[in-house]
């Protein structure tokens, strides 16, 4: 009978003991589980940390930190094409900056060139890739591509731009010089008092209306290679389109300004997060040239003959057609005809180790 007791005594403490010793290792197995799901969480916020802020849109923005300066080394260069809208799309970034915190810096270009040497390259490089204290940072300037591939760079800065109708552009840029616009409207401009229209200085073959003149936009995306700035270069043109295939994240046209801000608004939201209300509340100033009068058809006609229009218009068509895909490519037109942007179609999955 002692011994029957004696068995069950022994047999209940080690039912006792072996119970603690399992809620115990439930309760280690559990911590580690909790240990591990945070472990995981802060691998995905490390690993999305070396991703472009365009590519962290994954999550719910409410479940994000707001932007801190410094807090990425992302720099765009937005190489503005003169009489494109860029003064327009600058105040954007100007009025952006403090907000979304980021650095707005403004390349000045001495003399009006459009293009640096080689050690001037070299520094300008040098200077925006290791200026910690001014990122991330957006550039701006009058100043054509640059390829920094060449020069070693690590991470290359993203480029935007905007091209405009070439005859309209330079219609713009026509009066611009001789009536001002409505931003400095008192400032003595370089041709102020030459009062002859367009369509005159067409009619006459004067210089300041060649369509020579109108090689531009494609030398500033060809870039600082000489044969860039040969009026009606082949290679040029190709160079180009090669470049902002290549090179460039965005380029839009001026004409759907609207729909580029949105673009850029969805593709950088670091940078450009609340532009698109900034500009449909007219909170910023669409630069508008002083009396510019229209060309008429017969002075369209001549211009159209020239083939450095033929190239610099291909090349514009070329840069419209390829915004067009990259729009309809992100956007659905939802049912009060507003843009939207389309579900994401890819997802991470067979994650190993787990």
């Amino acid at each position: 009978m002692m011994q029957g007791r004696y068995f069950t005594l022994i047999l209940a403490v080690v039912t006792f003991v072996v119970t603690c010793i399992c809620l115990h290792l439930l309760t280690e197995l559990s911590q580690l589980d909790g240990a591990r799901l945070k472990l995981e969480r802060a691998v995905s916020r490390l690993q999305e940390e070396q991703l472009p802020m365009s590519s962290r849109q994954l999550s719910s923005s409410d479940e994000q930190e707001g932007p801190q300066f410094g807090d990425d080394d992302t720099i765009v260069i937005y190489n503005r094409v003169p009489k494109t809208g860029s003064t327009t799309l600058a105040g954007i970034m100007y009025a952006l900056c403090s907000i979304n915190k980021y650095f707005v810096i403004h390349i000045g270009m001495f003399h009006s060139a459009k293009t640096i040497a080689l050690s001037d390259q070299m520094r300008f490089i040098n200077n925006i890739t290791t200026w910690q204290e001014k990122k991330p940072a957006l550039y701006h300037g009058h100043m054509a591509f640059i390829d920094y591939s060449k020069f070693g760079v690590k991470k290359k800065p993203l480029y935007i731009n905007l091209v405009r109708n070439p005859l309209d552009r330079l219609v713009s840029y026509y009066y611009f010089t001789r009536n001002g616009d409505d931003i400095r409207p008192t400032k003595e401009r370089m041709k102020e008092r030459t009062r002859e229209t367009f369509d005159e200085c067409v009619e006459r073959d004067g210089e300041d209306c060649d369509p020579v003149n109108l090689w531009l936009q494609i030398p500033y995306f060809c870039g600082h290679i000489s044969e860039c700035w040969v009026p009606g270069s082949d290679w040029a043109l190709n160079k180009a389109k090669q470049n902002v295939l290549h090179h460039y994240l965005l380029v839009g046209v001026t004409e759907e300004l609207e729909d580029y801000i949105l673009v850029l608004e969805t593709v950088l939201p670091r940078f450009f997060r609340g532009a698109s209300h900034l500009y449909r509340t007219g909170n910023s100033h669409l630069r508008k040239t002083a009396q510019k009068v229209p060309p008429k058809p017969e002075t369209i006609s001549k211009i159209h003959e020239s083939p450095i229009w033929q190239m610099e218009n291909d090349f514009y068509e070329f840069v419209r057609e390829h915004f067009h895909y990259i729009k309809e490519q992100l956007f659905e037109m939802d049912d009060f005809g507003q843009l939207r942007e389309k579900a994401h179609r890819f997802q991470y999955e067979k994650i190993r180790p787990s």
